[in-house]
């Protein structure tokens, strides 16, 4: 199932904490470039701002109790945008590494990355496995950042260990199955998203945790990613709390 919100400005929202709030939130961040167009800026303020958007909604996950946060911060397919904007994002990627981490650790936060590394600077993969390292104690928010990151090629990647740990003997035909697979992929420690959001008014997922997502809830938000708010992330928690699921089951309204 899933909606699109309409942007809102109002700055009342509260979650009703009745309901039942969401364990895993995911969201594609999506909207940088259309926004710094529609304010007359170059490419990197939209990713700028958009930084600060991210700094917001995890202060608010927190905030709220989301035990974790699932953010697409940059695909495998982003290489194919122009050079410079990718080294924009890279070196704000490596800017808020060096400055946001022992924010992130004094607040709780693991941070974790998933996705491919071998295409990203070294210099990047060392502040990555660092933040890693200085925050794995942290529970009160899970904070996952996928980068160069496709969940097609994650899905092909778990098949390539099944089939590696079959050849080797250490499984058997019978013994593969969805949980088995489930336990593969990249952190298989990591629950399944409850809610998946999606900024600026696109309707897909773009190759973004397929596996994972299969009986997710999906928001769509209208409003661009440099403008997403606290109130956006209530609103559509408060989406989700209203929704019914039933992973393939009946309805329980006659």
């Amino acid at each position: 199932m899933n909606v699109t919100l309409p942007k809102t400005n109002s700055n009342s929202l509260t979650i009703n904490s009745k309901s039942s709030r969401p364990i895993h939130v995911a969201i594609i961040m999506d909207g940088n470039g259309r926004w710094a167009k529609a304010h007359g800026l170059p490419k990197i303020a939209g990713h700028k701002q958009g930084a600060q958007s991210l700094k917001s909604v995890i202060k608010c996950a927190v905030n709220e109790k989301i035990k974790y946060l699932t953010l697409f911060g940059f695909s495998s397919e982003n290489w194919n945008r122009p050079k410079s904007e990718v080294q924009d994002l890279m070196s704000l990627l490596e800017y808020y590494l060096k400055t946001e981490i022992d924010e992130l650790k004094n607040i709780g936060v693991r941070f974790r990355v998933i996705g491919d590394r071998k295409n990203l600077a070294q210099k990047i993969v060392t502040l990555i496995t660092n933040s890693e390292v200085k925050t794995k104690s942290n529970s009160v928010l899970n904070l996952t950042i996928a980068l160069n990151y496709g969940g097609r090629a994650e899905i092909v990647d778990t098949a390539k260990k099944i089939a590696i740990d079959y050849y080797q003997g250490k499984i058997n035909i019978k013994d593969i199955d969805e949980e088995l697979f489930s336990s593969r992929v990249y952190a298989p420690d990591i629950p399944d998203p409850d809610l998946v959001i999606r900024t600026s008014g696109e309707k897909r997922i773009s190759n973004f945790l397929l596996w994972q997502v299969a009986y997710a809830e999906l928001v769509f938000v209208e409003t661009l990613w440099p403008d997403f708010s606290e109130v956006d992330f209530k609103q559509s928690i408060s989406e989700y709390n209203g929704r019914e699921r039933r992973y393939g089951g009946s309805s329980r309204w006659p």
